[in-house]
């Protein structure tokens, strides 16, 4: 099934192809839109779309009855849409255990189930899970790739020449998000797909997910909060303050709360964990997660605005710039087996990334939208943060970067921190 049409490569094509090949389920999960299934489709000999309307509660039916009839066809094979038929889970692990099987199914996905009560098994040895994201910059083709994370970790990093870009194309790509079905759009057309992503969203997938009832006037105010503080660490109470103000919204912390643990579990939330390394002072550390959305684009379609009110407005800019950053940079470092943090202290003291790679190595990142004041505020916390690890009880940093919108080159300066361009960046 290897010849759809126009397919574009992604990182998660070679995540998948690993996955397979060490266990038997493979749960291929992410944000509605994202790719997931066109991805597994390309990597599958037959599929199975539980959510086809002509088939759907035959599908259903035998689900319930006769699951393992689902499971008949090629392999690796894949169910699509699988959560409407939690059931299949233990029939899926039990059949692959029965077969002695690797790679024989990919489950996907854009919710968890609602009814974990039917699944009685965790899956442990025989599913594996790969989260998808909306494309990065080098998957879209607006990095050229002339620099890779993976050189910065290995030190064999060369200076080079970034893909072109100003500032009216980075502030279209921060609103056109990372949906592949946008690349082949006219520009004007591109930004309405993360608006009917939220109207979507906020109308239907947030009661959709769990089958509770949600105001989506209420919906799209809390996405709208949620855009204006991202990359901030705020608590629920700051968010349900925020609605009361701006709306004039009464609604208890538990209500937001589980809005919000609706859409984290549709992935339109993705919040970035602290990082707590050994510092030499006893230096307290803000534990509380950085709240962003999966892409740029849903912020920016959540405040109503588009590519030319962020080139008017330079601050709400640069905070969706770094959510772009920031997406980009946990595709790319899933692909190095490694994952993305922050870090953030009680003196005010900020890494906006973290890369650590499983084997122990990390790296310090510092988003910046661009020019010389901003790129050096960016260098002065990076080696300031530096100078507060323990390098007696862990390693030191294998880069230092601060991370920018535009920029012609990609370079490694005389105090060793790293100036790149996003557009020169890939795994």
């Amino acid at each position: 099934m290897k010849d759809i049409k126009n397919y574009k490569y992604r990182i998660a094509d070679q995540l998948l192809k690993d996955q397979l090949e060490a266990a038997g389920i493979v749960v291929v999960q992410g944000a509605k839109w994202c790719g997931k299934t066109t991805t597994a489709v390309h990597a599958a000999a037959s599929v199975l779309y539980m959510d086809d309307p002509s088939q759907l509660q035959n599908n259903i039916q035998i689900a319930e009855t006769n699951p393992v009839a689902l499971f008949e066809g090629a392999t690796p094979r894949v169910i699509d849409e699988w959560q409407l038929a939690p059931q299949l889970w233990d029939a899926a692990r039990f059949e692959v255990s029965r077969r002695g099987a690797l790679g024989m199914l990919i489950f996907t996905g854009s919710a968890v189930p609602p009814d974990m009560s039917m699944i009685t098994h965790t899956g442990t040895g025989r599913f594996a899970w790969l989260t998808m994201r909306p494309m990065s910059l080098w998957e879209s083709g607006d990095s050229n790739g002339s620099l890779s994370l993976q050189s910065l970790f290995e030190g064999t990093a060369q200076d080079t020449v970034a893909a072109k870009m100003d500032v009216d194309r980075m502030a279209f790509l921060v609103s056109r998000g990372g949906w592949p079905q946008t690349l082949q759009m006219q520009e004007k057309a591109a930004p309405l797909q993360a608006r009917n992503y939220v109207d979507a969203v906020c109308n239907s997938d947030i009661t959709r997910v769990d089958g509770v009832e949600r105001n989506p006037a209420l919906a799209h105010h809390l996405m709208r909060s949620y855009a204006r503080n991202q990359g901030g660490q705020v608590p629920v109470s700051t968010i349900v303050a925020d609605l009361k103000e701006n709306y004039g919204t009464e609604a208890s912390e538990a209500t937001i709360s589980s809005y919000i643990n609706a859409l984290k579990k549709i992935f339109v939330v993705e919040d970035m964990p602290a990082w707590s390394p050994n510092l030499r002072s006893k230096t307290a550390i803000r534990t509380s997660d950085t709240r962003y959305f999966v892409d740029p684009s849903v912020a920016v379609a959540s405040l109503g605005i588009g590519p030319k009110d962020l080139l008017t407005d330079f601050k709400t800019f640069g905070l969706m710039f770094e959510t772009l950053a920031v997406r980009d940079l946990r595709v790319y470092a899933e692909a190095l087996d490694g994952h993305v943090s922050h870090y953030r202290d009680r003196n005010g003291l900020e890494c906006d990334a973290v890369i650590h790679l499983r084997n122990g190595s990390y790296g310090l990142v510092e988003v910046k939208i661009g020019g010389n004041s901003l790129i050096e505020e960016g260098v002065k916390n990076l080696k300031k943060l530096v100078l507060k690890i323990d390098t007696d009880k862990m390693n030191e940093p294998a880069f230092m970067m601060v991370l920018t919108a535009i920029g012609d080159f990609a370079f490694r300066r005389s105090d060793g921190v790293w100036i790149v361009p996003i557009s020169a960046l890939k795994p």
